[in-house]
């Protein structure tokens, strides 16, 4: 288990019945990475990896 495995738990223990939109997420992502810049190359990479996730692979 990875340590980051916890905080993935307590969202999905916390928030798993709720439905969100995409657009929110952006959202969220932004005040996340506007408050702890230090995180903005992870959490472009997180973006760009959910956006792309349903892509066939380019091999």
């Amino acid at each position: 288990m990875y340590f980051t495995d916890r905080g993935i738990e307590e969202l999905v223990e916390r928030r798993g019945d709720e439905q969100i939109s995409v657009e929110w997420l952006a959202e969220r992502l932004r005040d996340f990475v506007d408050l702890n810049p230090e995180f903005e190359t992870p959490v472009e990479r997180f973006a760009t990896w959910l956006a792309r996730l349903d892509d066939e692979d380019e091999d």
